[in-house]
């Protein structure tokens, strides 16, 4: 009856509101004695118009060809939605899980989320909380974006990079534009970001996670690339080289500088008495957060906001929480190779750090040629068969997350 239907999702699931706008539920198991885990996505998107060129309202979810058209439509609803379908399935086929498990529903990840996921950490930090492992969204399912990879590949990551915001700024006295100094402001703060360009910070490939990837990923190449992926301890150099050629895949092997702001100026006849730029960093995990030098005493530097790369999660044969996701993931993409990566993004899930150990970000969405530049771009979108595979993954995780503890190593994956 749906009286008691509804009594017993009210016994299994307690909800409450965190910061206004963000959600957490906490659904229990029925032996408290196992660890619980934590399945994470957010419900704030980036902005979109539709003047920007959509193929449809960017907030319609009109369906066109067999795809849902809608800003979060990757980034990050389906998470949100496909989580909360598949509990709800569940519930109705009278499933009460073993192991218990939150789900946290953060309203500000696109904005670093301090309010929400921070505050949510802090309120199962209180009640001394400890989890088994926390997904959150990051990689997916890529296939056809990996040059010479044979077949699909479903990456999982294991840590993601730091980042930190800096300021440079010039100051001097401000003149006449009829009498200009030798040097400016602006070509004295110009001089120092072309430097920051033309140096960038050293290449670091194999020693992060991003060498697990390919140690994976190398029976998947041909003959000759397998042979150089399978020596990292030789070829390491050469990759390197050959990955920081492109801007997408330079970002794995170094800690990468953008110049995003650049403001000077107030009148075209007079000299800037200020100029600031602001730079962006992406910290690879064999470094950690700390000042830049741009070779100028006169640019003061200044760190507005910052954090260090996460730690690395496990991701042997032993680990619960990557060998249950990599399961389930093979369940539902049967074709694809697994393998671990490192985030060049950063998530909700960092605020959880001191809640656990393994943190993995993955979410079960396809990446095809063209695909990358949707996210956050123009006509984001998602197939509707995809999202049934990302509502039909969620509900084989909860169950796969039931068992005490995985099989001894080497042992078959059926035996999950």
């Amino acid at each position: 009856a749906p009286f008691s239907e509804s009594r017993i999702i009210k016994i299994l699931i307690q909800h409450e509101l965190v910061a206004n706008y963000s959600h957490l539920f906490w659904v229990q198991g029925s032996q408290p004695d196992l660890l619980p885990y934590l399945l994470l996505a957010h419900t704030d998107v980036v902005p979109a118009s539709e003047s920007d060129g959509w193929d449809a309202p960017p907030f319609s979810a009109k369906e066109i060809d067999g795809f849902i058209y809608g800003r979060g439509t990757i980034d990050d609803k389906s998470s949100v939605m496909g989580i909360l379908q598949a509990l709800e399935y569940l519930l109705l086929k009278g499933y009460a899980p073993r192991r218990g498990f939150y789900i946290s529903l953060g309203h500000d990840e696109e904005v670093m989320g301090y309010m929400g996921a921070v505050n949510i950490a802090s309120v199962l930090k209180q009640r001394g909380v400890q989890l088994l492992f926390v997904l959150d969204e990051g990689f997916a399912v890529f296939d056809g974006l990996i040059s010479g990879l044979e077949g699909p590949a479903a990456l999982i990551g294991t840590s993601e990079k730091g980042f930190a915001t800096v300021k440079l700024s010039v100051s001097m006295i401000p003149g006449h534009s009829s009498m200009p100094p030798s040097e400016t402001s602006i070509g004295i703060l110009a001089a120092a970001v072309k430097r920051l360009e033309d140096n960038p910070m050293p290449r670091l490939f194999g020693y992060g996670p991003e060498r697990g990837t390919f140690e994976h990923l190398a029976h998947k190449f041909s003959v000759p690339v397998r042979f150089i992926m399978s020596n990292l301890w030789l070829f390491s150099p050469l990759i390197g080289w050959v990955l920081e050629r492109k801007p997408d895949t330079n970002a794995f092997v170094r800690t990468t500088t953008a110049v995003t702001m650049f403001n000077a100026g107030v009148k075209e006849n007079v000299i800037a008495s200020l100029a600031e730029a602001y730079v962006n960093l992406r910290i690879h995990p064999a470094q950690s957060l700390q000042e830049s030098t741009v070779g100028d005493q006169r640019v003061k530097i200044e760190l507005i906001d910052g954090s260090d790369p996460l730690p690395v999660s496990s991701a042997d044969e032993k680990s619960f929480g990557f060998q249950i996701i990599k399961k389930t993931v093979l369940e539902i993409f049967s074709t694809v190779t697994v393998a671990p990566g490192i985030c060049v993004g950063n998530t909700d899930s960092r605020h959880y750090k001191d809640l656990t150990s393994d943190i993995y970000r993955f979410i079960p969405i396809w990446f095809k040629p063209g695909d990358t530049q949707r996210f956050h771009g123009i006509n984001e979108r998602i197939s509707i068969k995809n999202y049934e595979e990302i509502v039909a993954f969620y509900f084989s995780l909860i169950q796969n997350c039931d068992i005490q503890k995985l099989p001894e190593p080497h042992s078959s994956v059926h035996e999950l």
